[in-house]
């Protein structure tokens, strides 16, 4: 019964359209009040759960990837892409992919990948003959990949949902290959998709052009050298990598590409901390319901429940496939990995699932929520860009899926895919 209380005023609350970082704060202080706990006892725990040095890294990479996205980088790495991919029929479609994966390793955000590469990409598309539902298709989901691919800001705030015992580190290595073989579904997907429809070549980029569009695009993937070079290195930790790589991209931006202007500066900073300020009261406020979770002893339940269906690992893992598959189409990746987490952190140990593996897992699983109706934010921005409406993407995007899913099952089953980069650091 306690612990109905708690999980059933968290939905109940999440029904009635109250933001889901406040619903977890006003259910964990419902849930204190039923068992009688003192209410300083929720408050002190908000405050430890945003408490923590690691949780600087995540303003820094949502700064650092906001700056490289607004000064012109996007459509520097999208003329890298063309060098490698555009000549090929369904190049532009290709280049969209190629772009989002380089993206990624900057912004650490499939909203941010979606806007800044479909703002440049689905015109072009467009224009070159694609169908805009199919360019806006193939924005929305090879932006996924940057959910995974380092920097994840997802990826710290899984480790610091199991409590800070994962190495963000090690997550970050662990996402590369998943992130990769994500992109990889997709392009295999476009390349039938253009010969079956006969989609259009691009055209090839001259060789005179080449140093100059890599030299271009350098300056910005130096930045995810920076980023795992300092942490693999020792050099620095996460958190201060993220702060090395927001001076840089800040340097990049403002004195060597000049595409952005100062005056625009306060703004991107406005939104920035907008951001970070939803983010940070999201982990405050899933702190304390973790706590009351842990007090009610719902993890212990839920564990007993699984391993009452099956204590088949494999089972297990295609259970919790369908669980957040369906999940995430209501909820946001943050929260997710806040709530989930500490729910599925025993199981996994007890079936003998490694937890860096498990997080792949869970940020490919609600990667793909992302961009799946009814609460999709990417999906929203992409159609909003796209200049198309939800259901005509929705109708389209069952292929996509097809990929996505493929990807997904190759990550889940094939633990080697996230593990083998980490393994080498041990």
């Amino acid at each position: 019964m306690d612990a109905l209380i708690l999980l059933g005023s968290f939905t109940l609350l999440c029904a009635l359209g109250v933001p889901v970082a406040y619903a977890l704060g006003l259910a964990a202080l419902v849930a204190a009040l039923w068992v009688d706990i003192p209410l300083e006892a929720v408050i002190l725990k908000i405050s430890d759960g945003t408490d923590d040095f690691a949780l600087l890294a995540i303003p820094f990479f949502v700064l650092a990837g906001a700056i490289m996205a607004e000064g012109g980088m996007a459509e520097r790495l999208i003329n890298l892409a063309r060098v490698f991919v555009g000549a090929i029929r369904g190049g532009l479609a290709l280049v969209n992919i190629l772009a989002s994966s380089l993206f990624g390793c900057i912004s650490g955000s499939s909203v941010a990948d979606t806007a800044s590469i479909g703002s440049v990409m689905i015109p072009q598309m467009v224009k070159a003959g694609y169908p805009r539902i199919f360019a806006t298709n193939v924005t929305i989901c090879g932006s996924v990949q940057a959910l995974l691919i380092p920097p994840s800001h997802n990826a710290v705030i899984y480790s610091l949902a199991a409590g800070g015992t994962i190495s963000v580190a090690h997550l970050f290595l662990a996402g590369i290959f998943p992130g990769l073989l994500f992109g990889l579904c997709l392009i295999f997907l476009v390349l039938w998709t253009a010969r079956r429809k006969d989609m259009p070549k691009g055209e090839p980029i001259a060789l005179s052009e080449v140093p100059r569009i890599v030299r271009q695009a350098l300056w910005g993937l130096i930045t995810i050298f920076i980023i795992m070079g300092g942490i693999l290195s020792g050099v620095f930790t996460p958190t201060e990598s993220a702060a090395v790589a927001c001076v840089y991209a800040f340097l990049v931006t403002f004195l060597v590409y000049r595409d952005y202007k100062w005056r625009d500066l306060p703004h991107l900073v406005h939104r920035v901390v907008k951001t970070v300020a939803m983010v940070m009261m999201l982990i405050g406020f899933s702190v304390a319901f973790g706590y009351m979770m842990a007090i009610l002893q719902v993890p212990a339940k839920i564990t007993q429940a699984f391993l009452a269906i099956s204590t088949d690992k494999y089972v297990f893992l295609l259970l919790v496939n369908i669980l957040l598959l369906l999940l995430g189409t209501f909820m946001d990746v943050a929260p997710m990995l806040l709530i989930c987490t500490p729910i599925f952190l025993p199981v996994i140990r007890t079936l003998g699932i490694d937890p860096v593996h498990f997080g792949m897992i869970m940020i490919t699983n609600l990667g793909i929520g992302l961009i799946t109706p009814p609460v999709g934010p990417t999906l929203f921005v992409g159609c909003a860009i796209g200049k198309v409406t939800m259901e005509q993407v929705s109708k389209e995007l069952w292929p996509f899926y097809g990929a996505m899913c493929m990807a997904l099952l190759l990550i889940t089953y094939v633990p080697a895919i996230s593990l083998w980069l980490p393994g080498l650091m041990k």
